[in-house]
């Protein structure tokens, strides 16, 4: 094994086995050094245990009626233990917290090298948490009776009230059967096994992760606002060809629409005329399809989305990207001037685009733009 390999492996070693999944560890970051991380952390199940949004998207932050999420008793708590962490790991600074119903945003600065793991420091918090799960839920439900259904007292009812409507419904076993599987989910463990971290590669990073972490009330009322938005539609069928699609679908049946192909060999100055060309169409009402393979391709879709102008993107890597810090996606949905195609299965990363590849989703984009329209 040469120099170069041994590096690699050394770097792997953090990451562990590669597998598709948004909570695996960097391979090139070992988790105790000098870092700004944003963590998430998904409540076991999705359950909305932690508070209820309230406000209207079209309100500006900051005034009466915006969105906010107002916890409950167990997210109470949970902001509790977020803060006690410096008490547990002084080296870790919080920068930025945002509660959600069925999840949270952290962001900390780990400001010197620390003996423990970021993991452990995580797995602590949880624990705190964890242990206001526990007596919160055994204090709810104090009574049992026959076929496993249990009696709540009115007044945590009141207390919990959006809480607890899940496990209302599907209650907890009681204490004395928490004891039957050891790793068993039922066991009050509140959040799901791990978290994903995002690594600040620089400090001027880091206000682009505080004002995601701070938007999310907004972001999660406009979904709820425009639900079909941002529903993934499975099936949907143009031309024979199959996709999963995300966004307004109503902009394929647009009258006027144009694809968006242009070779590799313009030069930059045919790629501005170009852009000239295909913006001024777009702002007389046609709608740009492409999958945005070529560089010139790529700075006329970019463009047509920093003019708010409507276009359907063919995306070969799936919808990974579409909630990602900065990400213009979002809003465009929101809006409902962007819809998003994926033609092929979901990849959990950006693969290498064939020649094979890259002809057929120019030809999807033409068949598109000739209007055969959905089947």
């Amino acid at each position: 094994m040469d120099e170069k390999e041994k590096r690699l492996q050394e770097k792997l070693r953090f990451a562990g086995e590669k597998i598709p999944s948004m909570k695996r560890r960097s391979n090139i970051n070992d988790y105790y050094g000098r870092h700004i991380y944003m963590v998430t952390m998904a409540v076991e199940g999705r359950r909305p245990l932690l508070g209820r949004l309230t406000g209207s998207s079209s309100v500006p932050d900051g005034e009466v009626g915006a969105p906010c999420i107002v916890p409950t008793a167990l997210g109470q708590e949970v902001m509790r233990c977020w803060k006690l962490i410096p008490q547990f790991h002084k080296e870790v600074q919080l920068l930025a917290f945002q509660l959600m119903p069925d999840h949270l945003h952290g962001v900390l600065f780990v400001q010197e090298a620390m003996e423990e793991h970021l993991g452990q420091v995580i797995s602590g918090f949880k624990a705190g948490c964890n242990k206001a799960y526990r007596r919160l839920v055994e204090d709810c439900f104090v009574e049992a009776v026959p076929q496993h259904t249990q009696k709540v007292p009115q007044h945590t009812q009141r207390e919990l009230k959006e809480a607890s409507a899940y496990e209302v419904a599907s209650p907890l076993p009681l204490p004395s059967e928490h004891r039957l599987k050891k790793d068993d989910r039922s066991l009050g463990l509140l959040f799901e096994r791990g978290y994903n971290d995002l690594i600040s590669k620089s400090y001027d990073m880091l206000p682009c992760l505080t004002a995601y972490v701070h938007d999310n009330p907004r972001r999660l009322a406009i979904r709820r606002e425009h639900p079909d938005y941002f529903r993934v539609q499975f099936g949907v069928t143009i031309a024979g060809q199959t996709y999963a699609a995300i966004g307004n679908r109503f902009l394929l049946e647009s009258p006027d629409m144009a694809q968006v192909q242009l070779t590799r060999k313009l030069t930059e100055a045919q790629v501005i005329v170009e852009k000239e060309r295909f913006m001024s169409m777009a702002k007389t009402g046609t709608v740009l399809v492409s999958p945005a393979i070529s560089k010139g391709e790529q700075v006329v879709m970019r463009s047509v989305m920093d003019a708010h102008l409507p276009l359907v993107f063919i995306t070969p890597w799936g919808f990974n990207k579409f909630s990602k810090p900065g990400h213009q996606y979002f809003e465009a949905c929101a809006n409902g001037r962007l819809l998003l195609l994926a033609p092929w299965p979901h990849q959990n990363e950006r693969i290498p685009l064939t020649r094979a590849m890259c002809l057929a989703l120019n030809k999807m984009a033409e068949d598109i733009v000739e209007g055969r329209g959905m089947q």
